[in-house]
């Protein structure tokens, strides 16, 4: 095994190239050196993206933040504005292990690896944030719930790199918020993930929504039927109840350990009024 650290996008981009199909990028390497030593991976090439100034660098241009893929949660978390504007954002990332692997773990990484159960890729689809893919052809932007495509299937390439997620400019009267189920108090895998992201017009209906679930499907999921329950509606205690029956009518989700699929269509419907709730809250300055 060969351990590179670029300094580059370009010189990251070059060696996973080369590398082909034995070629695995590290941001903070807490999934990836756990699968190398358990042996589910054994990669020829590692390709060290940490010390590229870059891609650790989280940006603020005309309201939207361009948010490196090697950001920590733990960065995520001092950084005063990005935490203000993007609340449910920066949770959803901090809820990613524990105090020591924050400090390490990114939402790059989090998303490469290709769970269902990803905490921070729920709260980057509601927030409507696109990647940025860096690749020998050159950058293109793609929306978060178009990169994962099944456990462990991405449709970037191997020989492409996911170098930030921009997060869209907020409107006045805005928000989001995350949640999640879990068995235990900390520290395990989401049954259920909600982010939901939402606007809020000056009569207090909602002007624009999105709401995104976590392992009730093949991938992280954009609810799309949640935009209609929300959008032109004051948010009351009916509105929620119809968004909780939207959110149980999208998951399609298995069986396993954690949870049965009927346990987790009910839990997507009680996670989705709450952080809608909270969302809501926030937007109207009460959080």
């Amino acid at each position: 095994m060969r351990y590179e650290a670029p300094a580059t996008v370009d010189q990251a981009v070059a060696l996973l190239s080369a590398a082909g199909p034995d070629g695995r990028v590290m941001a903070g390497g807490t999934d990836l050196l756990v699968q190398v030593r358990t042996d589910v991976l054994d990669p020829g090439v590692i390709i060290d993206i940490k010390g590229i100034a870059e891609l650790r660098q989280i940006t603020e241009e005309a309201g939207a933040f361009r948010v490196g893929a090697a950001v920590t949660g733990a960065e995520l978390k001092e950084h005063p504005k990005l935490k203000s504007v993007w609340p449910g954002v920066v949770e959803a990332a901090n809820l990613i292990g524990s105090t020591q692997v924050q400090g390490r773990a990114t939402m790059g990484g989090n998303l490469c690896n290709g769970s269902p159960a990803a905490d921070s890729v729920p709260a980057l689809i509601a927030a409507g944030a696109k990647a940025v893919i860096a690749g020998p052809k050159g950058r293109r932007e793609v929306a978060v719930e178009d990169v994962m495509l099944a456990p462990r299937k991405l449709s970037i390439g191997r020989d492409e790199i996911i170098t930030a997620f921009v997060l869209p400019a907020r409107p006045a009267r805005s928000s989001d918020a995350y949640l999640r189920f879990i068995p235990r108090t900390e520290m395990d895998i989401a049954v259920v993930g909600c982010g939901v992201s939402l606007t809020l017009g000056a009569d207090g209906t909602c002007t624009a929504a999105r709401l995104a679930l976590g392992a009730v499907a093949e991938k992280p999921l954009l609810v799309t039927a949640a935009q209609d329950v929300l959008v032109g509606k004051r948010i009351d205690e009916a509105v929620l109840d119809k968004l909780g029956a939207a959110a149980s009518a999208a998951c399609r989700p298995i069986d396993d350990k954690r949870g049965t699929k009927e346990f987790r269509v009910k839990i997507a419907a009680v996670l989705a009024r709450r952080v809608a709730q909270i969302a809501l809250e926030r937007a109207e300055g009460k959080q």
